[in-house]
């Protein structure tokens, strides 16, 4: 079983967020980036898979400041082989350009699986998994959370709104959209990690020409604006419940 995992780098929403000088943009100066945490239980479902059944699980992620420790960690996890396309464009790129790029090297590595998070907090154009597997000709299936692999076909475990499941036979190779492993990702120490950075190798290419046609273009990003909307009502009962109703009444609502 030939498994691939693309990851996406992506702030840190713990950390503060702040806007550069264009008004179009984060500032990337202060930036932190962490995987994208749909990818990580991708990793992890990859990982299983492997486990259960025998394979080789390559992960594929865009240079970025910190990638290096995120592919040794995925290393130290049990990942097989890692890839880096080095480019200058990272932060600014849309889904459309980062699924082209991945797609024209994922093509040559003749996956029978590949397997993505499912969304990404800052997605604004289409989710990774659904472009890759239009440019490559796949099905793909979202939302999933549990895969096993028998044959020629992955059974995908997809979960529905209301507590609803279903069970998917879908044709391999394909494309799943992972919205959980069927376990936490893993957790590595430190050590195990260093030990990686001595065994492991970064297979470091030029990332292909980045095509941005067909996504967004973000024209302004800003802090959320307060706006005076409260009315704060004072006197005793009587008086406050009175002055709810004429404002409902004024709204329409009674």
């Amino acid at each position: 079983m030939n498994i691939v995992v693309p990851i996406k780098i992506v702030p840190d929403l713990v950390e503060e967020l702040a806007i550069d000088a264009s008004g179009a943009a984060l500032d990337n100066s202060w930036l932190r980036l962490i995987i994208n945490e749909f990818d990580d239980h991708a990793m992890e479902q990859a990982i299983l898979l492997k486990e259960q059944a025998g394979g080789q699980v390559t992960v594929i992620a865009l240079s970025a400041e910190g990638v290096d420790d995120i592919l040794f960690t995925a290393a130290a996890k049990g990942i097989d082989r890692l890839i880096k396309l080095e480019t200058e464009e990272a932060a600014a790129l849309n889904n459309h350009a980062l699924a082209r790029a991945l797609a024209e090297v994922i093509a040559d590595l003749k996956p029978d699986l590949i397997l993505t998070g499912v969304q990404a907090h800052n997605d604004l154009d289409g989710s990774v998994g659904p472009l890759l597997a239009e440019l490559l000709g796949m099905p793909y299936v979202g939302y999933i959370a549990g895969v096993k692999v028998s044959g020629d076909g992955a059974l995908a475990r997809k979960e529905y709104p209301g507590g609803l499941v279903a069970e998917l036979l879908v044709q391999l190779p394909a494309v799943l959209g992972i919205q959980a492993a069927e376990k936490p990702p893993r957790y590595v120490a430190v050590s195990k990690v260093r030990q990686a950075m001595q065994t492991a190798k970064i297979d470091a290419r030029p990332c292909p020409t980045l095509d941005p046609a067909g996504g967004l273009a973000p024209l302004r990003l800003y802090q959320p604006e307060p706006a005076e909307r409260a009315t704060m009502l004072e006197g005793d009962v009587e008086a406050v419940s009175a002055k709810i109703v004429e404002l409902l009444k004024n709204a329409g609502v009674m």
